[in-house]
């Protein structure tokens, strides 16, 4: 039968007595964030300015290391987990959004019982019926919203996740072939060195031989050619860890990377240009922290809300028959309409206390957002400074290195002409070779070291609405 007015008013009456019972919350933390008018290092007259573009790696102009990003991008392991994750949070927000919505039940349980009457003779019954049940709770206080749009923060919190291992996947292929061509560059650089060591050896033994020089020069001169052969299997053991790791890092087995351009023909992309605000909106990582933060707040609504009553309306129909003819034909039908009204009265504490754990978690990822941004200011802000040092040190080394070889072709005129040992030539052989080597490192530094601007500025992730 129907709920009576009376009784209706009765339950609304015991609910809202009841809904000041919700447990206390305490206020959230004040924030101490400050965003930054502008970076410390601001892009010189020497260099121009662009804005970041979502497939930044492209800027390097070499196809190569855009197929290795393109493919980690499909195939990488941890990326692959991560987008896996995204679709198991998507399907928890239609679990969660389903407590919102009535819940159909349809049941048919049709019986045949033997039994015994009164007089003691046996009796068999057979029950024929259908039922259908619906239920809804009514949201009267928003808790089952609120566990909704907790699943729903989490699974922007989880997409956002995927982002940002998109971007660092990307940034460290993008390093590593870098590094790579770096390494490819060096073993250039001291296999040609190894041939010249390999001449002054030859001739400064033909030199003893004859009685030109010592025996001293002579060893020497084999010690330099030992020197600079023993780095040549150490750079191809670094280039044959680093083809494994790239190849790990876009999804396949350990084995050979192809290559592209050379090391001198790649150039860094223009410095990404955007105000730390816009970082704020463009970073992965802070959209996931700020989506965990939002996931919080929903959290500590629905875990309040406990306290309060809930409102169930339950409908049940159905129809009976003792004969399948008359279950068929005209059966009898069965109804039933319950409204139900649960609140707790008591429970140890037990809701305050989750409250305020929840509570906790949400300070704790207020502080986690906070450090996240600042996180964010500091490694764009050293990643631009850093770009800024290494070109300044590039032009210093520049300078070295002029200095080096106008000393070497100096010892190496006097040497032939007998004005000086071949310990001067020798000098400036070491000195040149390593202005060298630290010219292709500091080239191949401030190629990463664009990778790390482009990394920390957020680069390769469009937030979403």
């Amino acid at each position: 039968m129907p709920l009576r007015p009376g009784a209706v008013a009765i339950a609304v009456t015991v609910a809202l007595a009841l809904a000041g019972c919700a447990a206390k919350v305490g206020p959230p933390p004040a924030s101490t964030l400050q965003t930054p008018a502008a970076w410390r290092t601001a892009p010189g007259p020497g260099q121009s300015a662009a804005p970041v573009e979502r497939e930044w790696w492209q800027a390097f102009g070499d196809p190569v290391l855009s197929a290795l990003v393109a493919k980690a991008l499909e195939h990488n392991g941890d990326l692959r987990i991560a987008r896996a994750r995204v679709a198991q949070y998507r399907a928890l927000v239609g679990v969660a959004a389903a407590g919102q919505k009535p819940n159909v039940i349809v049941d048919t349980a049709p019986s045949r019982a033997r039994q015994l009457a009164s007089n003691g003779a046996p009796y068999v019954t057979n029950v024929y019926q259908a039922e259908i049940q619906a239920s809804y709770e009514v949201d009267l206080w928003g808790r089952l919203a609120a566990a909704t749009d907790a699943a729903t923060a989490t699974y922007q919190s989880e997409q956002a996740n995927a982002d940002a291992v998109a971007l660092s996947i990307a940034a460290t292929v993008a390093s590593g072939y870098l590094n790579l061509r770096g390494l490819d560059a060096q073993l250039a650089l001291t296999e040609a060195t190894l041939k010249l060591r390999e001449e002054s050896r030859d001739l400064a033994k033909r030199q003893f031989d004859v009685g030109y020089s010592s025996r001293l020069e002579w060893l020497q001169a084999q010690a330099e050619y030992q020197t600079t052969a023993e780095q040549v299997p150490q750079l191809k053991r670094s280039i044959f860890e680093q083809e494994n790791a790239l190849a790990v890092l876009t999804g396949g087995n350990p084995g050979p990377i192809p290559r592209g351009a050379e090391l001198g023909q790649l150039e860094p992309p223009p410095v990404p240009a955007g105000l730390p605000s816009e970082l704020l909106r463009r970073r992965p990582d802070i959209a996931r922290a700020e989506y965990n933060l939002v996931a919080a707040n929903a959290n500590l609504q629905a875990t309040r809300d406990q306290l309060l009553p809930s409102f169930k309306l339950t409908a049940v129909g159905g129809i009976q028959s003792l004969k399948m003819h008359d279950f068929l034909n005209a059966p009898t039908a069965l109804w039933r309409l319950t409204g139900a009204i649960a609140a707790p009265v008591f429970e140890g504490g037990r809701v305050q206390s989750q409250t305020d754990s929840v509570a906790a978690q949400r300070d704790q990822l207020t502080y986690a957002y906070e450090n996240a941004v600042r996180t964010a200011f500091s490694e764009t802000d050293n990643s631009l400074g850093a770009i800024y040092q290494l070109k300044e040190q590039a032009v210093q080394n520049d300078a070295r290195r002029a200095t080096a070889a106008e000393t070497l072709r100096i010892a190496h005129n006097r040497y032939r002409n007998g004005y000086a040992s071949y310990l001067e030539e020798l000098d400036a052989q070491r000195t040149l070779y390593s202005a060298d080597v630290g010219r292709l490192q500091l080239r191949t530094r401030i190629l990463v070291a664009s990778v790390d601007l482009y990394r920390a500025m957020g680069g390769g992730w469009v937030a979403r609405p």
